[in-house]
């Protein structure tokens, strides 16, 4: 505010003057004019900060003439005499806030006018100016930008980021946020949360993206979609990135190797030869070895750690090797069996193992017959797992009660076709057997003395009253 004050008393708006009958006084009223130039902004980083091109009015009246810098308080911070002192003047060094550079014209006798004073208590005959201002702003600083990292698949559902928080201390008058891709492309300039927020990164493709958010002064240079994020020239600060990852679906590809046949002897038996798919996508990846139920028996990490499986312990049946690739959200950490698995996976296809022989467990019977001419055949016989069956030959086994072996049918078929009524009263048993090449099936007489690498079923009791 400029402020006037006067010695003299004006009269009805004449020039201000008395007269006697022997001199003339002219008491002068100072007048400080128009001053042009700035505004002017700056920033403080320790880098000297100076004024240029003030000039005061031509037509500016009163004896006594200087500047005077002021806070926006009008506190008196300095008094340059002179536009060359005035341009001499370090804005830097008076830190981060406003300051208002004034051109004062006074007469003799004008109180008030030091630094450390206030402006607006100045007391005498004098004239301010308008004031020029000058904005100490800090130096931009984007401080730290809380959320995420995003992970996304890229499979036509639209994706957005939520969560985003920046610094409440970050420092600068212009924001934005900043998306380019992991080589600092620019690629979107959204202005506010809300405009990132809206995003959808899903259309972006597979790739990565990182989010910025830049605090900044005029006027910066670079900042465009299309430019890149380091080649930005001017005063600015960037913070910290967050990262979105845009991934394709899982797919784990086929895996190849095997199938594998082992016998369960007690020697350690191994796999090898087994190897994934080039092109499989996920984030994570394991191999996954269920029984054929599909529970969970292992999941080595590697190839290395499955190589070193010794699948000899696992006993008589049917392992299933699987490759998996899954994202962060499958539940692979708690579940038992391999068709409860949920999330963002892909499973294999599945190599076989087979540890043997095994003959699996029978199903159906007992049977009850009565001795009396009438044809008496089994029927309904099945398997608790039928892909469970392991050895490299397979026969039925017929005996009696002290395991004579009376015959031997090669199929279920040729089972169901024996006449038990023609054996007479007694009991028989029926049983399936697996085996390799070293079984004495062919000589032997009696179930209890098969020798070789064989595996028997249980028993289905036949009983002829």
């Amino acid at each position: 505010m400029i402020r006037k004050m006067f010695f003299a008393v004006l009269a009805l708006g004449f020039l201000a003057y008395s007269c006697s009958d022997d001199d003339d006084i002219v008491v002068l009223i100072p007048e400080a004019g128009t001053i042009t130039g700035g505004p002017f902004t700056f920033i403080v980083d320790g880098t000297a900060d100076f004024v240029t091109g003030i000039s005061t009015d031509p037509d500016a009246v009163g004896t006594n003439r200087s500047f005077i810098v002021t806070d926006n308080q009008g506190k008196i911070l300095g008094l340059p005499p002179t536009n060359q002192a005035l341009e001499g003047v370090n804005f830097d060094e008076a830190g981060v806030g406003i300051c208002l550079i004034w051109y004062i014209r006074y007469e003799n006798g004008l109180n008030g006018l030091a630094v450390g004073e206030n402006a607006n208590n100045l007391e005498g005959s004098f004239d301010l100016s308008n004031s020029i201002t000058v904005n100490r702003l800090g130096a931009p600083d984007a401080g730290v930008l809380s959320g995420g990292p995003f992970t996304f698949i890229v499979d036509g559902t639209p994706d957005f980021v939520s969560g985003i928080s920046t610094d409440p201390n970050a420092v600068g008058t212009n924001r934005s946020f900043i998306v380019t891709d992991d080589q600092g492309k620019i690629l979107g300039l959204p202005p506010t949360i809300e405009a990132l927020q809206g995003v959808n990164f899903d259309g972006a493709g597979i790739g990565k993206c990182l989010i910025w958010y830049i605090r900044y002064e005029d006027v910066l240079v670079g900042l465009a979609e299309g430019e890149n994020a380091n080649n930005l020239q001017g005063s600015f600060n960037l913070s910290n990135a967050i990262t979105v990852n845009r991934i394709g679906k899982p797919n784990a590809g086929k895996l190849s190797g095997g199938p594998f046949k082992f016998v369960v002897d007690g020697t350690p038996d191994m796999i090898s030869g087994v190897s994934t798919d080039s092109n499989a996508v996920g984030s994570n990846s394991t191999f996954v070895i269920t029984d054929i139920d599909l529970n969970i028996l292992g999941t080595p990490k590697t190839l290395e750690m499955l190589e070193g499986v010794n699948f000899d312990n696992a006993g008589r049946g049917v392992c299933l090797i699987w490759y998996l690739r899954y994202e962060d959200d499958t539940n692979l950490e708690t579940v038992t069996n391999a068709e409860d698995l949920t999330g963002t996976f892909s499973l294999s296809n599945a190599i076989r193992v087979e540890r043997g022989p095994n003959a699996d467990v029978l199903t159906g019977g007992p049977f009850n017959f009565k001795v009396d001419g009438t044809p008496d055949m089994v029927s309904g016989i099945g398997f608790e797992n039928a892909n469970n069956r392991v050895g490299t030959n397979a026969t039925w086994v017929i005996t009696d009660e002290d395991l004579k072996i009376l015959g031997t049918p090669k199929t279920l078929a040729d089972v169901e076709n024996v006449n038990f009524d023609g054996a007479g009263v007694g009991v028989c048993f029926i049983w399936y057997l697996r085996y390799e090449n070293d079984t004495n099936i062919a000589t032997v007489t009696n179930a209890a003395d098969l020798t070789g690498t064989f595996h028997l079923s249980n028993s289905i009791k036949v009983t002829r009253n």
